[in-house]
């Protein structure tokens, strides 16, 4: 489903060229959960990006279902986007003018599908929040908000999820109900689930892990039978 193949990324600061991933090459099955963990700075969230064709490399290509998004402009890789992808984000992302109802519709619509509200209180329900359909985000609490966010992520039924860091702002009860959702759309979905994180908890649920150091890829010595 995903191929990355040789992704490099630098970037000029303070005229300093910085080296955020090097050389970095994997691919991503079809159904398959990913973690992508390392320290803070090490690139996991610039590797994400690129993956999700938000940001494009120094270096290398991405395939997604086959399409080399790599080597589109910028109107391609939406395009791809809004074929293949759902996103779920560490600060929601909630338009604040929209009702939790409304916010879960919205992409559908752009998509021109039919019953757009009918299906985004569906997925409302099946999150958790069948009486809060007519809330605004500032009447939500902050799991209430990523609960509506992993409802309109799932909503337009996409083939790859990305996650960055989705429990980041949450206490930990709070993240694990997250977490749960996240894993029990996926399996009933079989959407191919990429996921940012620094908690051990959520990346030991998926299926593998990659393991970034200084925008190299390593492997730690507990997971020498882990090849990415």
């Amino acid at each position: 489903m995903i191929k990355v193949t040789n992704i490099g990324k630098k970037v000029l600061v303070a005229d300093t060229e910085l080296t955020i991933l090097d050389a970095l090459s994997l691919n991503v099955e079809a159904g398959e959960s990913l973690a992508i963990v390392g320290p803070s700075g090490s690139g996991k969230s610039t590797l994400l990006g690129i993956m999700a064709g938000l940001d494009t490399p120094t270096n290398g290509t991405v395939h997604i279902d086959g399409q080399d998004i790599t080597a589109m402009d910028e109107e391609g890789r939406a395009a791809v986007r809004a074929r293949h992808v759902g996103f779920v984000f560490q600060s929601f992302h909630l338009l604040p003018a929209l009702t939790a109802l409304e916010n879960v519709a919205l992409p559908l619509e752009l998509q021109k599908g039919g019953d757009a509200m009918d299906i985004a209180g569906s997925y409302l329900q099946r999150v958790g929040l069948a009486d809060r359909t007519g809330h605004y985000p500032r009447q939500l609490s902050g799991g209430e908000q990523q609960r509506v966010a992993v409802a309109r992520a799932f909503a337009c039924k996409p083939t790859i999820l990305f996650a960055d860091e989705p429990t980041g702002n949450l206490d930990s009860v709070t993240g694990e109900t997250i977490n749960d959702l996240l894993f029990e759309l996926n399996r009933e979905a079989g959407t191919t689930l990429v996921i940012v994180t620094h908690e051990h908890s959520l990346a030991s649920r998926c299926s593998r892990q990659l393991h970034l150091k200084s925008g190299l890829q390593f492997t730690p010595v507990t997971e020498m039978s882990v090849k990415c």
